[in-house]
């Protein structure tokens, strides 16, 4: 029974109640597991580029570059970087002084090697008259972790991780913010010079990241003779998601009221939607690498975003042969062959479709969003990869499908994924037009049957949450979607402050 409050609270997130009983019934019935007939690989599914290629494809995008298009790299960074730190806060909390862990070890052993050490050993000696060197000489570990974690220093547990410094140069350390800065000068800058940047923030966090574009923009605008065009944008709270205890009834706070939870990235799919462009790039704020490593960065990027313009002149071509009428046989022919090899789509009754059927549905399957993605052989990396999965319409194709949606207690699909050999590094290229250059409605190639439910707890208690389909798997579900595999060195994300110290960042 909800009260005058909770319709208030409902009100305020613009959330219906039907779409909070519909949420209610995802709890109660649950999500189906992802049906996988295969993992995709290098012989199946991934595509390998030769080096005579790759030159090819990166002198396609620089030609692309030249036209009169908008081109957009959307970068996911909201929320704060507190999970960076979860160590060194247990090393905070802990009973003993010195480091006892690996990790607590490793962090003080390599200190100095961080970008922020200067501003931290400043911050140190500000509030204790000693710098980082004689508070370890005394004992006194726990305060450099505080004056680094904490308000009374640089506060990095409560910054997102765009505004942490990353990377050392001569002339000052870098944050992740303006890597992606450097990176956008190097492939997306238009044929009027103009690099367009556009990040998805906590409101929280807005102002910070506004202030530090303000101090940052012209010195690389400056450097690479561009111009930014740098935008923000929030999680809309109308895609929060009500929290259940484990009765699946709704859970709610010491004061009654009703628990919400961010959606999680795929309710992006909405700030995606809300860009005007013809191109757009996609890549998480914590993978970014120093200049020195940046050459095979920018050349891959480049090489996606060739395949990319090609696969979408020849789609544009079949579809305006079709909208003309004028097709023979063969030609027909051509463009199944080109959504089974070049997309690989596989529709196992495509021989029972009559002619004009047969014409629908190569119309329906060619008029979509079309996505490139970077795939980079598996480490051992937690998270998604590349399969070929089976979609509502019966069809197989291309998906990035994440870990929680595979069902592991199945012994088919566990040998599935044993075979996987590629991991997804959220490294997306994406055309988001059509041949007449109107926009596609992304939310309408949302699959809404590909959502999870993850455990969690509040204040002791546990609760269940509601992540809506993620926004390179079930909110692209419905896309065109092909893999290409590029090297494990254009994949550098942050995950720990301790990773930082690895030589790929350094």
């Amino acid at each position: 029974m909800l009260t005058s409050t909770d319709h208030q609270l409902l009100k305020s997130k613009n959330i219906s109640e039907e779409m909070l009983n519909e949420q209610l019934a995802c709890f109660a019935k649950g999500f189906d597991f992802l049906d996988v007939k295969a993992s995709a690989t290098i012989t199946k599914g991934i595509k390998t580029i030769s080096a005579t290629k790759r030159i090819y494809y990166e002198q396609k995008w620089d030609d692309y570059l030249q036209k009169d298009k908008t081109i957009v790299k959307f970068v996911p960074a909201s929320g704060a970087a507190s999970r960076m730190f979860k160590d060194l806060y247990a090393f905070l909390s802990a009973d003993y002084q010195k480091p006892t862990t690996d990790f607590e070890k490793l962090f003080f052993q390599y200190v100095t090697r961080f970008a922020f050490y200067e501003a931290l050993n400043e911050q140190c000696f500000e509030n204790e008259w000693k710098d980082i060197d004689a508070l370890i000489a005394g004992g006194d570990y726990k305060a450099v972790v505080d004056y680094f974690l904490m308000g009374d220093g640089l506060n990095y547990s409560e910054l997102p991780k765009g505004l942490l410094l990353f990377h050392r140069y001569p002339d000052g350390p870098r944050t992740a913010l303006e890597e992606h800065l450097v990176e956008g000068a190097l492939y997306a800058k238009n044929n009027a010079g103009q690099v367009n940047l556009h990040l998805t923030v906590s409101a929280e966090h807005l102002p910070l990241f506004k202030k530090m574009v303000a101090e940052k923009q012209a010195k690389y605008e400056k450097r690479f003779n561009v111009k930014y065009s740098i935008s923000f944008s929030t999680q809309d709270i109308s895609t929060d998601t009500i929290a259940v205890d484990m009765n699946n009834e709704p859970f709610r706070a010491a004061d009654g009221s009703l628990m919400f939870r961010p959606g999680g990235h795929g309710a992006l799919i909405g700030n995606l939607n809300q860009i005007d462009a013809d191109i757009v790039f996609i890549k998480n704020i914590d993978n970014v690498t120093p200049d020195r490593l940046k050459d095979e960065t920018v050349a891959y990027k480049k090489v996606l975003a060739g395949v990319l313009v090609e696969l979408q002149e020849k789609i544009f071509s079949y579809l305006q042969l079709i909208e003309s009428g004028e097709y023979t046989h063969q030609q027909v022919e051509e463009m199944i062959y080109f959504l089974q090899k070049e997309l690989y789509i596989k529709n196992p009754e495509i021989k029972l479709l009559e002619d004009a059927e047969l014409i629908l549905y190569i119309k329906q399957k060619l008029l979509r969003p079309l996505r490139v993605c970077g795939m980079v052989p598996n480490d051992g990396e937690p998270g998604g990869g590349p399969f070929f999965a089976v979609n509502p319409d019966g069809t197989i194709s291309l998906q990035i499908v994440e870990q929680s949606q595979l069902d592991q207690n199945n012994t088919e699909t566990q040998a599935i994924c044993n075979a996987g050999t590629h991991f997804n590094p959220v490294d997306l290229v994406c055309a988001l037009k059509k041949p007449d250059g109107e926009k596609y409605d992304l939310p309408d190639f949302v699959d809404k049957n590909t959502g999870f439910i993850s455990k969690k707890s509040k204040d002791g208690q546990e609760l269940k949450a509601l992540e809506l389909p993620g926004l390179w798997n079930g909110s692209m579900s419905d896309w065109n979607t092909v893999f290409v595999e590029v090297p494990v060195e254009t994949f550098n994300p942050v995950k720990t402050v301790n990773d930082l110290l690895r030589e790929q960042h350094q």
